[in-house]
């Protein structure tokens, strides 16, 4: 059971009611879409460099409207998108055939993944790990399904606002990670969890989120043992 006696489906159930109802408006904030080929540019440049050379295998958790997804095929990496919305991944679908790019989208379960073991190189996931109501049970599961020696790669951040956000005032207790965390809590957590070698880097750079980040921001990594 979660904090205030609800189970874990049914905060899941709230967050995907929430994200379906946000799937059109997404990609109108700067901080989530691309707006400019600077931004474009930006994003191509953090991601990477920590995700390296292509093509890997990468499975994109929590991937929304394919925001990520996306940008990691234009580096030639080969990519599977995953979330838990219906609306957001009919939006990540649609840019798929306006594109030139070869990305495959998937419903499911960040914490209950279908995926195989050792299927991927890498997971890479963008301010998820706060929506999430058993947050260690999603790491154990990214890392069964990334092969030995494979990579994390999570941008998150920790914002701490003094209201909860619209449609999470009833499940906020129940996020253990709600707020995000600040670079070295989540680190800690991540390394008890198993990663090895993590490792941050503040993403303040105002041209990736077309505005001054308004809170703190960051990408993590970390190696899931051999």
């Amino acid at each position: 059971m979660t904090g205030r006696g609800q189970t874990g489906e049914d905060v899941k159930e709230v967050v995907q009611q929430y994200w379906d109802g946000r799937a059109d408006s997404f990609d109108d904030d700067s901080q989530h879409g691309i707006h400019s080929d600077e931004q474009r540019e930006a994003w191509l440049s953090v991601l990477g460099l920590w995700t390296g050379e292509p093509p890997q295998r990468i499975l994109d958790v929590g991937c929304g409207t394919g925001v990520i997804s996306l940008l990691l095929a234009e580096l030639g990496h080969d990519v599977t998108g995953v979330d838990f919305s219906s609306e957001m991944l009919e939006r990540a679908r649609a840019k798929v055939e306006q594109s030139d790019r070869s990305v495959e989208f998937q419903r499911g379960d960040a914490e209950n993944l279908a995926q195989s073991d050792d299927a991927y190189d890498l997971v890479t996931a963008r301010h998820l790990i706060w929506t999430l109501p058993t947050p260690e049970r999603a790491i154990d599961e990214w890392q069964r399904v990334v092969r030995p020696g494979g990579r994390l790669v999570l941008i998150e951040g920790h914002w701490d606002f003094a209201e909860v956000f619209e449609g999470y005032e009833e499940i906020h207790d129940d996020l253990p990670l709600y707020d995000g965390r600040p670079l070295e809590e989540l680190a800690a957590f991540l390394s008890t969890q198993g990663l090895e070698n993590v490792e941050y880097e503040p993403l303040a750079e105002s041209t990736l989120w077309g505005q001054e980040p308004n809170y703190e921001k960051y990408v993590m990594v970390g190696d899931v043992p051999e």
